[in-house]
């Protein structure tokens, strides 16, 4: 009988499991496993790490979080971008900002209390081991500062896992936020 060998992904979410958490606890690190394969693999982020602590005050998350950078940036403020048209600079030219990754499966049940938990668990823009270790991050270049506050408050990326391992990604943001101009 020949042996099968486990796929990447699930070799990924094996070494990633933790091994002092509850049952709970083990599904959801091996969803945010999944979610930063993904992310990773078929999204080429960089600078993904793992969190399962507030950033804020070292309190565990409600759930692990994923952060990271990806290769083109996923959004833009309407002010942002106003600024942008002014200063005839493309969006390709903006370098990415790093961003939250919330990992959910699609039979998960979500409310305004749950997500107003995340966000008061986060900072506006994730920090690397580089960053908390004293670094700063570089302004952009064109005017736009890269600082630790956003346009537009916090925001996330929800990620929403389905049975069939599809991941789909939707933005979120803490409070209300105006429009896009067309």
């Amino acid at each position: 009988m020949t042996k099968i060998e486990p796929s990447a992904l699930t070799s990924f979410i094996e070494a990633s499991k933790p091994t002092d958490a509850l049952n709970a606890d083990v599904h959801q690190h091996a969803l945010a496993a999944q979610v930063l394969h993904n992310l990773q693999h078929q999204h080429d982020w960089s600078s993904l790490q793992l969190h399962t602590q507030s950033p804020i005050d070292n309190r565990p998350l409600p759930k692990p979080i994923v952060s990271g950078r990806p290769p083109p940036r996923i959004y833009v403020h309407p002010d942002e971008q106003i600024q942008m048209l002014k200063q005839k600079v493309q969006e390709k030219d903006i370098p990415a900002e790093r961003e939250w990754v919330l990992p959910t499966h699609l039979r998960e049940k979500w409310s305004l209390r749950k997500f107003a938990e995340v966000f008061d668990a986060l900072t506006e823009v994730p920090k690397t081991a580089f960053e908390d270790s004293g670094g700063k991050q570089q302004a952009d270049g064109i005017g736009l500062e890269q600082t630790m506050s956003r346009r537009g408050g916090k925001r996330l990326l929800l990620a929403t896992v389905g049975d069939d391992s599809t991941v789909v990604y939707y933005i979120v943001h803490d409070g209300i936020v105006k429009p896009r101009q067309n």
